[in-house]
């Protein structure tokens, strides 16, 4: 029996200009021969993502970088969402200079909104695209050991990457498995950890020595003393901006991600606005949608 494939409606624009979709595939080359083979890590940040709906460009793009032989791996975060749950469950929570306090009851909710929500619609999303995906937290495969974190006070049970074990990751590039990453991770004695989500995404993007490392979060990128976006930034320009002033508040754990990723092998990091469509494709397919940061 043969199956038929599915027929693709041509969108608006491309039928109002076909030569205009041609002409962008044929710009989109230099930029598809830089990451052909290469890995891109993509931090899907919980105040970039918009719902089901405004997933569904996320999951696309996602799909079409496996489709043209780049292997990205996708670590999510949930912050809002746990929020929400823990309000409608009647759970106090509180946090400590941008990390939840994390007791027992708090990290029943947060691993079942992370794995148990946001993972799998996520994944969900992925493979309605055309994609295979699977989700994982850090407990699969020994995939994140943790430590409890304690440079902020005692936060329950907060932890912060110790090792990452590419293996489960090595077999997946192998595939057309697409790995779709919780940020909870497995203490050495079997506990379970919250870990901060831009901190599992750039040990994740160093350990797998990443091309890329996509921030995607609710921001432009990295703004000027005059808020203009800054392109492009090296380490030393970086820690200049924390130290003046330009770069602060929530913006300097991201920068400071980004800066353990690209000296942990990385050769970029960018932060770039999720809530824009496509920003994924914006930013590896044309000189670029954020503001991108190396190590020299």
């Amino acid at each position: 029996m043969i199956r038929s494939e599915p027929r693709i409606t041509p969108s608006a624009a491309t039928l109002a200009d076909p030569a205009l979709k041609a002409a962008v595939l044929g710009e989109a080359l230099p930029y598809l021969r830089r990451y052909s083979g290469q890995t891109v890590l993509v931090k899907y940040g919980g105040h970039a993502m918009t719902g089901a709906a405004g997933g569904d460009p996320f999951a696309r793009d996602i799909v079409l970088l496996k489709q043209v032989g780049i292997n990205p791996i996708v670590v999510h975060g949930g912050g809002p969402q746990i929020g929400q749950m823990l309000a409608r469950l009647g759970i106090k929570s509180r946090s400590v200079n941008g990390l939840r306090v994390t007791d027992r009851e708090t990290m029943e909710v947060v691993e079942m909104v992370l794995a148990g929500t946001i993972n799998k619609q996520l994944v969900a999303a992925i493979n309605a695209a055309g994609g295979c995906a699977v989700g994982l937290t850090g407990k699969d495969g020994g995939l994140i050991l943790a430590r409890k974190l304690t440079r902020n006070g005692d936060l329950g049970f907060v932890g912060e990457p110790e090792r990452i074990d590419d293996r489960v990751l090595a077999t997946f590039r192998q595939s057309d498995i697409i790995p779709v990453i919780a940020p909870i991770g497995v203490g050495a004695d079997g506990e379970t950890y919250n870990i901060n989500a831009d901190t599992v995404a750039g040990a994740v993007a160093a350990a797998v020595r990443a091309k890329r490392f996509l921030l995607l979060t609710d921001v432009p990128g990295v703004l000027d003393a005059e808020k203009r976006l800054i392109a492009e930034l090296t380490a030393g320009d970086a820690r200049r901006l924390i130290a003046d002033g330009t770069i602060s508040g929530g913006m300097i754990p991201k920068v400071e991600t980004c800066l353990a990723a690209v000296e942990g092998g990385v050769e970029a990091a960018v932060i770039v606005d999720g809530r824009v469509p496509h920003a994924i494709l914006l930013e590896l397919f044309t000189e670029g949608a954020g503001t991108l940061i190396r190590a020299s």
